[in-house]
């Protein structure tokens, strides 16, 4: 990693994986922010995930991007987002080491962390070992986890509650609906056959995706005529047991539109809730009754009128 320029002017600086943007991360944020309204606020994340590089095949799925990641920090009060690559390299540097090459360069006055920050060889340093390495320096304030209905809000809490599909537990954590982001691929065209065409998208096996089944949410395209609307939806997330599929897919019916054309569009869907769990139909007019149904399902967890 090279080291960043040094920065003449003073900052808040916050760490932290931030892996997202949780409401826990976002109180972090919030809270430095109100330290010293009138500095900067930086954040410094890590990308890849710490444990890809010191125990590959073992690392957590991703909840977003890195690009999303860095979104999501700006809209929560970051002034910058400084990304530092980990590598085996990093992770044996000492808590000193890391102080000096990645803090002292940013000029804190502040450094905000959760509670449960570690750092340094062997996750050796602590918030408490930060504030003796930058006494007199720098101040160095930790931040209890959030609790949300009795429980830590955490990323791994956050996965654990979207591969069970519960989509409405994640959000409370999250503060935001969860989201999957990707590009419109060409499916089977089944869809369209059945009355109900579908925005396809196939997913890195890097995110966090909901437990198959078929949900209500929303669908944002980012470009076209629709772009940043927020479109009901209705959406399979499997692999289409019914037509024999082996393919994992997240599939989008944009309610009562057969007009889109998102082919080769970015969109982001929503998840608000989950409907059911994924069913191998034995033909295809019990599964159109049933996406019917679906629907109908969505109209009201969604709460939309008849046809709109």
């Amino acid at each position: 990693m090279r080291n960043p320029a040094p920065n003449p002017v003073q900052s808040t600086v916050v760490i932290g994986n931030f892996d997202g943007v949780h409401r826990g991360h976002r109180a972090v944020l919030e809270r430095a922010r109100a330290l010293d309204p009138d500095l900067p606020l930086v954040v410094v994340t890590f990308w890849p995930h710490p444990v890809s590089v010191l125990t590959p095949g073992r690392e957590p799925l991703l909840l977003c991007s890195l690009e999303r990641r860095i979104e999501l920090l700006e809209q929560a009060g970051a002034s910058q987002v400084r990304v530092v690559r980990f590598t085996r390299e990093l992770a044996g540097w000492s808590p000193e080491l890391f102080v000096e090459r990645v803090l002292n360069p940013l000029n804190p006055r502040h450094v905000v962390v959760g509670r449960n920050f570690r750092f340094g060889h062997r996750a050796a340093g602590t918030p408490q070992t930060l504030a003796q390495i930058g006494a007199g320096r720098f101040d160095v304030n930790s931040l209890d986890l959030v609790h949300v209905e009795g429980s830590s809000t955490s990323s791994t809490l956050i996965r654990a509650a979207v591969a069970e599909g519960k989509v409405r537990q994640a959000a409370r954590h999250l503060g935001r609906n969860f989201e999957v982001q990707g590009v419109v691929v060409m499916g089977d065209q089944r869809g369209r056959e059945l009355g109900f065409p579908t925005a396809n998208l196939v997913l890195t096996a890097a995110y966090a995706v909901p437990a198959d089944g078929v949900y209500a949410g929303w669908l944002v395209p980012a470009t076209g005529p629709e772009a940043g609307r927020h479109l009901p939806a209705a959406i399979s997330v499997g692999s289409n047991p019914t037509f024999d599929g082996v393919e994992q897919r997240v599939e989008t019916y944009v309610l009562d539109r057969t007009d889109l054309d998102l082919y080769g569009v970015d969109i982001t869907v929503e998840f608000v809730d989950r409907l059911r769990g994924q069913v191998k139909f034995s033909g295809i007019d019990p599964l159109i009754a049933q996406m019917s149904t679906d629907v109908e399902a969505t109209r009201r967890v969604l709460d939309l009128a008849d046809g709109e």
